[in-house]
């Protein structure tokens, strides 16, 4: 299949972003009690709004807490990092993501003053920016970083990250500049990357009439930069 993040055409990324809750709704049925399409509503669409909307960004522990709950049911489950963020101190908290989103645009800057909390890495410290600031950030899902050529052995270290937004970021300006709406941000590239990916691993029709491989939104759209299959994840967070 030829791979989405090579593709040049907004048309084409367009078509997947729309079906992504369609993606969501289908892998929601494989999860427990369907948690993970209640949780991603409340990450996409809540947090943002509950963040932005305070006189200086920040998230609560209660936040974190529900926020690493969408992490491992999204992707993979690890109980462990649960119970290490939910130890966090609620002031601690507070201040340490008011002073990380104080400090953006400095992603990495942002992203260690994060990963001070127990229980948080740079994945779990990219959802929190993710959340208060997709215009500079993108969550660090494996599904994505998968996704974006040159990135392999995937990495869950901060210098890891500062790769996979360079490159997000890249090919965000690049369909910004050729599509009239400029609505796109890595966040959005990362919602598309991951239902691209969702959608592929279990053979979901839902992305099927995607045309990215002849004629229109496809002669811009390239296989050349396509990876093979990802090996083994390593486990570190």
């Amino acid at each position: 299949m030829t791979d989405l993040f090579a593709c040049e055409e907004p048309a084409a990324w367009r078509s997947v972003h729309d079906k992504y809750w369609d993606v969501v709704e289908a892998k929601a049925k494989s999860k427990r009690a369907g948690k993970l399409l209640n949780l991603d509503k409340w990450f996409q669409e809540e947090l943002p709004m509950l963040i932005s909307g305070r006189p200086v960004k920040h998230v609560t522990l209660s936040e974190l807490v529900k926020l690493m709950e969408w992490k491992l049911t999204r992707g993979k489950f690890r109980p462990r990092l649960q119970q290490l963020v939910a130890s966090n101190g609620e002031d601690t908290v507070e201040k340490c993501s008011r002073k990380a989103f104080s400090l953006l645009p400095d992603v990495q800057a942002a992203i260690a003053e994060l990963s001070s909390l127990k229980g948080v890495g740079p994945a779990t410290a990219s959802a929190v920016l993710a959340a208060g600031a997709p215009e500079q950030t993108a969550f660090m899902s494996d599904e994505a970083m998968e996704s974006v050529p040159g990135l392999k052995p995937i990495q869950y270290t901060a210098k890891h990250y500062a790769l996979y937004l360079g490159k997000m970021v890249e090919r965000t300006k690049k369909l910004n500049k050729v599509d009239p709406q400029q609505d796109w941000t890595p966040h959005r590239l990362e919602l598309c990357l991951w239902a691209m990916s969702i959608a592929t691993q279990q053979q979901l029709p839902l992305l099927k009439d995607v045309d990215m491989k002849g004629g229109g939104a496809a002669a811009k759209c390239s296989d050349s930069d396509t990876d093979q299959r990802p090996k083994k994840k390593l486990k570190t967070k």
